[in-house]
C-alpha cells in the first residue's frame, strides 16, 4: 500500500492476510496500534498459551502509531497538578513514575528485540521565547522540584539557540524514535510468537464474547478495544472520543555543524511555551520532523484521508520552523507532508480498564501522548486480563471513564472553538505579556 507519512516509507506496508471467516480466539483485540500490540506482546509474554486475533481495519501501524511526532516522552494528557488535585499526591506520584518506568521499559524491549527504530533516550528541550513564557517554564520547574515528581531543570539562553530564547528547560524523560518502525517491528514479533495478525479486516461491533466484522464472526474470552481515536467511526464508541487532527512536515537532512549551531543534540526532542501545541525531533538522518495542532475538527467526527493534508496548516509549520530557528531558514527545505487524528476524551483524561464480569477491556484517550501511554497500557492490560494485582493494576487511570461528547452541532462548535481559541491565545500573550484569559475560560474545551 502507499506510505501515508514520511516514516512509512521506511517499512514495508504489504497487508496481511484478511480475517477468512468466523473463528474462536482467547483473546481479540480491536485495532493494530501500539496498543493493541503491546497487550499482545505482553499477554504472551505472561502466558504464551493464549490465542491472540489483532484485527485492524487497514494495516498494523497505519494510524497514529506510525505516523506520530516520535516523542515516547512521560507526557501525560492530565498535568501533574491536576492529578494531584484528582487523586492526591501518592496516586499522582505513582502515576507519574510508571509513565517515566515505561520509557525505560520502551529502550529495554527495543535493546532485547534488537528492534531498529532510531531509539535515542535524548530528552526533550522547551523554549521559553518570550518573557512570559520564561515566567511560566521557570515556574514548572520550581513546582516539579517543589513535589518531587517531574524531572524537569532549567537551562540558560546561552545553551539553546531558538530565536528569542531566554532559556529552556529540560528533562531527560523522553526518547525519540521512528514510530513506523518500532510499530512494525513489534507487529512482526508478535506474529512471530503465536498471535494473528489480520488486516483490512473491519470490525462493526462487539459485545460479550463477540465480534462482529466484515470477513467473520470472532468468538473470544477476552475483547479488548485499542482503536483510539478510529473508535469515532464505530456506532458503538463514536461519542466516546473525539478525533483531533495534528499534521506534521520533515525537511531535506541538514549538516551537522548546522544542527551544533542549532545546539540540538542527536535524538533530541524539542517545542516551545505557546499554547497551540508544537513538537519537534532532530531524526537519526538530520531531519527535522516537526508538527503541531491547528487542523479544524470535522462534522459528525468524519476521518477521511483528505483530513489528512491541509495546505494552510502546513504552511504555518514551515513559517513557524523557520521563524524559530532564522539562522538556517534558507536551509528549511519541506519534502514531506503528512496528518492524522489523535483521539481525545471529553475530560482530556486517558485510561485503561477491563471488566472481568464481561471479559471486555479497552484503552485510549492519550491526546497525542501515546508513544509510552501504550506501552503502560498494555502491559497492564496484560495484567488484568491474567488476573494479577499489580502495582500497575492500582494506578489511577485504570477503570477511568471519561463523559460521552456531546452531540453535533456543540461538539463541532466546542472542538473548533479550542483549537481557534488556542491561536488567539498565543495572540493575546504576545500582545500584553500576561497569561491568557482565553485560554483560561477554554480550559474545559482544551484539558488545561
Amino acid at each position: 500500500m502507499e506510505a501515508v507519512s514520511f516514516w512509512h516509507e521506511a517499512v514495508d506496508l504489504s497487508p496481511r492476510p484478511a480475517l477468512d471467516g468466523d473463528t474462536e480466539v482467547d483473546v481479540a483485540i480491536i485495532g493494530a496500534g501500539l496498543t493493541g500490540l503491546w497487550t499482545a506482546y505482553y499477554l504472551q509474554k505472561a502466558d504464551p498459551s493464549l490465542s491472540i486475533l489483532v484485527m485492524d481495519k487497514n494495516v498494523a501501524g497505519f494510524g497514529a502509531s506510525g505516523r506520530n511526532g516520535g516523542w515516547a516522552s512521560a507526557l501525560f494528557p492530565q498535568t501533574t497538578p491536576a492529578l494531584i488535585s484528582r487523586y492526591g499526591f501518592e496516586q499522582a506520584k505513582a502515576l507519574r513514575d510508571a509513565m517515566v518506568a515505561s520509557i525505560s521499559e520502551i529502550g529495554r524491549v527495543v535493546a532485547a528485540e534488537k528492534i531498529d527504530c532510531d531509539w535515542v533516550h535524548g530528552g526533550t528541550v522547551i523554549f521559553a521565547r518570550t518573557r512570559l513564557q520564561e515566567k511560566m517554564l521557570r515556574a514548572e520547574v520550581a513546582e516539579a522540584k517543589e513535589l518531587g515528581i517531574d524531572n524537569l531543570e532549567w537551562r540558560e539562553a546561552d545553551t539553546v539557540a531558538a530565536e528569542g530564547a531566554r532559556g529552556a528547560t529540560f528533562t531527560p524523560d523522553c526518547g525519540r524514535v521512528h514510530p513506523a518502525k518500532l510499530v512494525r517491528r513489534v507487529a512482526e514479533i508478535v506474529e512471530s510468537r503465536g498471535a494473528r495478525i489480520a488486516e483490512h479486516t473491519e470490525v462493526i461491533s462487539w459485545t460479550k464474547g463477540r465480534v462482529v466484522t466484515d470477513r467473520g464472526i470472532v468468538t473470544a474470552k477476552h475483547i479488548i478495544n485499542a482503536t483510539e481515536g478510529y473508535g469515532a467511526t464505530i456506532a458503538q464508541t463514536k461519542t466516546r472520543i473525539l478525533p483531533l487532527y495534528s499534521l506534521m512536515i520533515a525537511t531535506e537532512p541538514l549538516s551537522d555543524a548546522v544542527w551544533d549551531e542549532l545546539k540540538i543534540a542527536q535524538g533530541q526532542t524539542f517545542s516551545d511555551g505557546r499554547n497551540l501545541i508544537i513538537y519537534g525531533q532532530r531524526t537519526a538522518d538530520n531531519r527535522f520532523a516537526f508538527g503541531g495542532r491547528g487542523a479544524r475538527y470535522h462534522w459528525d467526527s468524519q476521518i477521511r484521508p483528505e483530513y489528512d493534508r491541509v495546505e494552510g496548516v502546513f504552511l504555518h509549520l514551515t513559517r513557524t520552523l523557520r521563524e524559530m530557528f532564522p539562522q538556517i531558514a534558507d536551509q528549511i527545505v519541506v519534502t514531506h507532508r503528512w496528518g492524522g487524528p489523535l483521539g481525545v476524551p471529553r475530560d482530556w483524561h486517558a485510561h485503561v480498564a477491563y471488566d472481568p464480569a464481561t471479559g471486555m477491556g479497552s484503552a485510549g484517550g492519550y491526546v497525542g501522548d501515546g508513544l509510552t501511554t501504550t506501552n503502560l497500557a498494555g502491559r497492564t492490560l496484560a495484567d488484568l486480563i491474567t488476573k494479577k494485582k499489580t502495582a500497575l493494576t492500582a494506578l489511577p487511570w485504570v477503570g477511568h471513564r471519561s463523559p460521552s461528547w456531546e452531540p453535533e452541532p456543540l461538539r463541532f462548535i466546542g472542538a473548533n472553538a479550542g483549537l481557534l481559541g488556542m491561536t488567539a491565545a498565543d495572540i493575546e500573550e504576545g500582545v500584553t505579556g500576561r497569561p491568557s484569559i482565553i485560554a483560561r475560560l477554554l480550559a474545559p474545551l482544551t484539558g488545561h
